[in-house]
């Protein structure tokens, strides 16, 4: 798939077909993550895979928008470790840019995705802290579904020309 098809083909998929992600195409999934972009090459992040149904609930239970989880066959916790970055702060863009890779490769390889916010809800970092065994200086930053989509959304024309501003606003 060309890589305009991609970026512009991808939406959010919260629907599922009953199919495992094989192993390999995760890892694929990890690989394009950890490719993105970070400040001073530190790559401060961690990925948490969940396959395990029980977890995948223990997710939806406490995080109000992340129902299609227990439907999905693999959950992608993208997590950040401050102690890591040597930019103050640019952990949370590091982190960004590794979940829209992910979300681009899950595209790429006929998967479906969906970025579920974390950070900076507090009370959404504790409880997967709680339900997912992270430790206290890790901070999950997004939950990720992956699946097989059920359906296939047309792409969203969003290009917005009276926000592009050329030479000075």
């Amino acid at each position: 798939m060309d890589a305009m098809d991609v970026i512009i083909g991808r939406r959010s998929i919260r629907r599922y077909q009953d199919r495992l992600v094989p192993e390999d195409v995760v890892e694929r999934l990890l690989k394009a993550a950890m490719a993105a972009p970070s400040a001073g090459d530190e790559q401060p992040w961690h990925f948490l895979v969940i396959r395990s149904s029980e977890k995948r609930v223990g997710v939806a239970r406490v995080h109000p928008y992340a129902q299609m989880v227990k439907q999905a066959p693999v959950a992608i916790i993208v997590c950040g470790d401050p102690r890591l970055e040597k930019y103050d702060g640019f952990w949370v863009q590091d982190c960004s840019a590794a979940t829209e890779n992910l979300l681009l490769s899950a595209r790429a390889l006929g998967l479906g995705a969906v970025w579920c916010g974390v950070h900076p809800v507090g009370e959404r970092e504790t409880a997967l802290r709680s339900v997912l065994g992270i430790p206290q200086e890790i901070v999950p930053f997004a939950v990720v579904a992956v699946g097989y989509p059920a359906d296939e959304p047309a792409p969203a024309d969003r290009y917005k020309p009276e926000r592009v501003h050329r030479g000075s606003w």
